[in-house]
C-alpha cells in the first residue's frame, strides 16, 4: 500500500468519546508509563478491566494505583521469549482487546535473553509472539503501536542481517522495528480475514509525544535535543494515546494505520494516514511473518484459506 491522503481526521475526538467498555478486559503492554499509562487510564475510565503487562511488576502496581477503575498487574518481559509464553500460558479467560504498546527506542547495541537484536527483538518480535499465543482469547482487536520512524532513511527490513551485526545504528535497528511493526498488522489482518475471524488487526503511532523513551538514546548529544524537544514541541501524553485509543475502539477497517492529523503528522488529533510502499509490501509482509514464526517458534493459531487472494 501507498502513501495515501488522510481521511476519516477527528478535529474533536477525545479521550472522552470512547463507547462504554464495562465487561470487557484489555491488556497493555508497557502500561506503567508514558501513553500505555495514558492509555490504561483512559480504557478503565471506559469501564475495561485493564491488565498492565510489564516487566517490572513493582513500578506497574504503582502505576495501577493511580488508574480510576479495575486493574491488574501481570509481569511480562518482551525481550524474553521464555516470559512472553508464561504470560499466555496463564491466560485463560476472553481477551477483547491486545494494545502491543510497549517499546524501546535508539538503544546501544544490545541483545535480548533469545540473542536476537533488542530493538527488533522487544519491538517485533516479542509482540508478535505475544499475539500469536493470545489469538485463540482475543476477540476485538490487535492494536500495535508503530512510528513515524518506519520511513526514516527508507528504512527497509533487512532479511540478510535482521541483528545488524555488521552495520548496527541505533536509529537504524528503531526505524526496522516500527517498519516490522506495521509489516506485522498487514498480515495479521490478511491471516485474521481469510481465516473468517472477526478479530481486527491495526496499527497507530503517537506523533511526537514526550514520553520517556527518548532518554534511553545511545548518543547524549541526541538525547539532549530530544529533551529539548520533549520540553518544547512535543504533545503531551494524552494527546499522544489518542491515535491508539481510536483505533482500539473505532469502526475502522482492518490494517488501518492511525496518527495525529497535523503537520508531519506530529501532533493532532487521530486520523487515518498513510505508511511507506515498504510498509504496504504485502510479499515483505509474509516474508518477515515467516521469519518471525521461525525465530520465536510461534506459529498463527487459526486454520488458513490460503486459497484466498492476497
Amino acid at each position: 500500500m501507498a502513501e495515501k491522503t488522510k481521511t476519516q481526521s477527528s478535529e474533536t475526538w477525545s479521550a472522552d468519546r470512547l463507547p462504554g467498555l464495562d465487561g470487557r478486559t484489555v491488556v497493555v503492554t508497557g502500561a506503567n508509563s508514558g501513553i500505555g499509562l495514558t492509555a490504561t487510564h483512559a480504557l478503565a475510565r471506559a469501564g475495561a478491566h485493564v491488565v498492565l503487562a510489564v516487566r517490572d511488576t513493582e513500578r506497574g502496581r504503582a502505576a495501577a494505583a493511580t488508574v480510576p477503575g479495575s486493574t491488574e498487574v501481570r509481569p511480562l518481559d518482551l525481550a524474553d521469549l521464555a516470559s512472553v509464553r508464561a504470560f499466555a500460558e496463564a491466560w485463560k479467560e476472553p481477551l477483547h482487546l491486545l494494545v502491543n504498546n510497549a517499546g524501546v527506542m535508539m538503544l546501544p547495541r544490545q541483545r535480548t535473553k533469545d540473542g536476537f537484536e533488542m530493538q527488533f527483538g522487544t519491538n517485533h518480535l516479542g509482540h508478535f509472539a505475544l499475539t500469536n499465543l493470545l489469538l485463540p482469547h482475543i476477540t476485538g482487536r490487535v492494536v500495535t503501536v508503530s512510528s513515524g520512524a518506519h520511513r526514516w532513511g527508507g528504512a527497509r527490513i533487512g532479511f540478510d542481517d535482521l541483528d545488524m551485526a555488521a552495520n548496527y545504528t541505533p536509529q537504524r535497528a528503531y526505524a526496522q522495528s516500527k517498519l516490522a511493526n506495521l509489516l506485522f498488522t498487514l498480515e495479521l489482518q490478511r491471516r485474521l480475514t481469510e481465516s473468517g475471524s472477526p478479530v481486527r488487526a491495526l496499527a497507530a503511532h503517537p506523533g511526537y509525544a514526550a514520553t520517556n523513551l527518548q532518554s534511553h538514546a545511545a548518543n547524549p548529544v541526541l538525547r539532549a535535543l530530544m529533551g529539548l524537544g520533549n520540553r518544547f514541541f512535543a504533545q503531551d501524553d494524552r494527546a499522544g494515546a489518542l491515535p491508539t485509543l481510536y483505533a482500539a475502539t473505532e469502526d475502522l477497517p482492518g490494517a488501518s494505520y492511525v496518527g495525529p492529523d497535523g503537520l508531519g503528522e506530529m501532533r493532532g488529533r487521530p486520523t487515518l494516514v498513510g505508511r511507506s510502499r515498504a510498509a504496504g509490501d504485502p510479499l515483505t509482509a509474509r516474508r518477515l511473518w515467516a521469519v518471525s514464526e521461525e525465530l520465536t517458534g510461534t506459529h498463527f493459531p487459526l486454520p488458513l484459506d490460503e486459497g484466498a487472494g492476497v
